[in-house]
């Protein structure tokens, strides 16, 4: 028995790295140290001490490996498991695992997914609220709480300061005020920290109610004097969800926030600080600026966010270089004054104003990264993306070298909102300068670690790999170019018309036009059949020169569907123009398609187009092939009334090429051919 534990025990030892050893010796190497005679039941902690066995002649003595305490993280084994799986690039991502109809196809439908993902999220959160009698029953376990109506009534109904307090929690603005009001009717007193929690809800949200999720309702729109007066007003309403919500509301004079500010008998530091935080967020800097002087009269300090949301400020201060750097410096050397340690967002708001400096912007930007260095302050990508942002603006692109030399080799995490920007702009300067192994060398950076949940959202990550594979299209071999193709849509990247534009162009540049079919395959996928521009350069391109029997076939095959889409498109009906309509007529003629090519014919006429000397050469050519001089003759007399010079070479050779009969043979002698002749 104890041979059998000693080969497990050698076993364990040989797939385990684990430090501390301890002894088995003789027969009780099957036992726990603490299981001795009539102790076969008790165990020990991994604190008691060993208890010696006694030794048996010739048993070797083995180890076993005690392993330290590891805790591991809550994902380690989804982790784990996600290791062993590689990805489909043939595959949506995750997110868009749905309904197979509702896959988006290019990145105008990714971008109306994930739209219509969170409207359905909100419309969801909106009936739990709004019905919560519905969902009482909690049958998750864990409890899930995002998944249950959510408490918004307040429970406190009297006038009092804690009523004031859970109105506040609750984030409804508008309560808020109206109690604070109250309480100072009746006379009340309000602490000062219960006052700066409420300048704090109004500076937060420009003094309006918050816009929830799950919030569908409409708001009633703020009518003038005039309109409150008329008969229409009290129908006119306006929803939530108006540009202004997006881009943030405009600081109002004398609103709430003001007022309760003026009326507080006492102010501190945060009071201060607050509504300066909340004029700068709401587009008052100018006034933020003013009220910081107030502050420095009152003999307060302001704390560094306060700094930073100053120094971002002064973008609108000024419109002269020179201005803007000395109110920076100015705010600078106030928080060296009243001990204020910088922090990264600091740096990364002065870089954000220096790139609006021109060339002083250069010579700054380098001074602040120099500062930062010896402030032990590790930049972010924020930081680098307002340095190239700054060179950028003065077509100055050679600092990205020395930036990849900065972030090469090094792991970074979100630490300010802009971070996600940084591989779209990087890559945007790779394509300018067409350098493609800076731009390997940049997405080697971005597949590093977990650099890729850096760029989440879709417009900065469509930027990033429209630009990489532009780069591609332009300075590669096209095999490179399909193949990265095909690993990367549609798993990561979903082209858009443009993309498909540039991978026309890399066929053209390597002579594989005979690929296109697949490439109009790919766009018939992507839901490209109507981009006109798209279309017309295709055609074009297939059209430009003959090529073997088989891939002129296919090329007609393409141009007779591209031709059905025309045709069929009712809602937004697409130009025929004269250059579109040479190429599919060159395109049917050249592999004998007869009654496609004169239908081609008929719709110049019907467009007001004239066809070219080549392809009325080229539709007789094939008229040839079939062997037909009635159409021919026709073909003659469609020349000579569109007023076409090569109307007397294409009779000279249809009476050369044609076996005609003596009644044909008059047909191109009538008078208004030999006019024209």
């Amino acid at each position: 028995m104890h041979r059998t534990l000693n080969m497990a025990a050698r076993c364990l030892l040989r797939r385990s790295g684990w430090p501390q050893v301890m002894p088995l010796r003789g027969r009780g190497s099957g036992r726990l140290p603490s299981a001795g005679k009539g102790a076969s039941s008790r165990h020990c902690s991994g604190s008691a001490s060993f208890q010696k066995t006694e030794a048996v002649p010739g048993a070797t003595e083995e180890e076993i490996v005690i392993p330290r305490k590891k805790t591991w993280d809550k994902l380690a084994v989804l982790q784990t498991l996600a290791s062993t799986v590689n990805m489909d690039p043939t595959a949506s991502p995750y997110t868009f695992h749905d309904d197979p109809y509702l896959l988006p196809r290019n990145s105008f439908g990714t971008n109306m997914y994930y739209l219509a993902k969170e409207s359905g999220k909100n419309a969801a959160k909106y009936i739990v609220n709004e019905f919560p009698e519905f969902f009482k029953k909690d049958i998750a376990e864990p409890h899930i709480p995002c998944l249950m109506p959510e408490n918004i009534a307040p429970q406190i109904e009297e006038v009092s300061e804690a009523a004031l307090k859970e109105r506040i929690q609750l984030r409804k603005v508008k309560a808020s005020v109206d109690m604070f009001d109250h309480l100072l009717q009746t006379g009340t007193p309000i602490s000062l920290e219960t006052t700066n929690s409420l300048l704090d809800l109004l500076c937060f949200y420009g003094d309006r109610e918050p816009i929830r999720e799950s919030q569908l309702e409409p708001e009633e729109e703020k009518l003038s004097e005039e309109e409150k007066d008329s008969e229409e007003a009290p129908n006119r309403r306006i929803y939530s969800w108006k540009t202004s919500n997006f881009i943030g509301h405009k600081w109002r004079e004398n609103n709430n926030a003001e007022r309760i500010f003026n009326l507080m008998p006492e102010r501190n530091a945060h009071s201060y600080c607050t509504m300066i935080r909340g004029m700068v967020k709401h587009g008052a800097g100018v006034k933020a600026h003013g009220l910081y002087r107030d502050l420095l009269n009152n003999r307060h300090t302001a704390d560094v966010h306060t700094f930073n949301a100053l120094i971002l400020a002064v973008t609108k201060m000024s419109n002269r270089f020179t201005e803007k750097w000395e109110l920076v410096k100015e705010l600078l050397n106030h928080m060296v004054e009243q001990n204020v340690q910088p922090n990264l967002l600091t740096f990364n708001s002065v870089l954000k104003i220096l790139k609006y400096c021109g060339h002083l912007g250069k010579i700054l930007s380098v001074q602040t990264l120099r500062e930062m260095k010896v402030l032990n302050i590790e930049p972010s990508l924020a930081t680098f993306k307002h340095v190239l942002d700054t060179f950028y603006k003065t077509d100055s692109l050679d600092i990205i070298y020395d930036v990849m030399k900065e972030i090469e080799g090094k792991s970074f995490v979100v630490r300010d909102p802009d971070d996600t920007s940084f591989f779209a702009r990087a890559m945007l300067i790779c394509f300018s300068l067409k350098d493609v192994e800076l731009a390997y060398r940049l997405d080697k950076v971005f597949d590093t670690g977990d650099h890729w949940k850096l760029v989440r959202d879709v417009r900065n990550q469509n930027a990033y790999y429209r630009q990489f594979f532009s780069l591609l299209c332009l300075m590669e071999q096209l095999d490179v170019v399909l193949k990265w193709y095909k690993e990367h849509v549609p798993s990561h990247f979903h082209p858009d018309s443009q993309s498909m534009w540039d991978l026309l162009q890399a066929l053209d540049t390597a002579s594989r036009l005979e690929m296109i079919p697949e490439i109009w395959k790919e766009m018939k996928e992507l839901g490209f059949i109507k981009r006109s521009q798209l279309l017309e350069e295709m055609v074009a391109l297939m059209a430009r020169e003959r090529h073997p029997e088989e891939t002129q076939i296919s090329f007609a095959n393409c141009a007779a569907e591209i031709k059905f889409v025309f045709e069929t498109e009712e809602k937004f009906p697409l130009e025929w123009t004269e250059s579109f309509l040479k190429s599919l007529t060159l395109l049917f003629a050249r592999v004998g398609r007869t009654q496609e090519a004169w239908n081609m014919l008929e719709l110049f006429e019907k467009n007001g187009k004239v066809p070219s000397d080549t392809v009325m050469n080229e539709v007789l050519s094939c008229l040839k092939q079939s062997n037909d001089p009635d159409k021919a003759i026709d073909l003659v007399e469609l020349a000579a009334a569109f007023g076409l010079p090569t109307a007397a070479s294409l009779r000279r050779r249809v009476t050369e090429e044609f076996e005609l009969s003596e009644e044909q043979k008059k047909a191109l002698d009538f008078p208004e051919l030999q006019g024209v002749i």
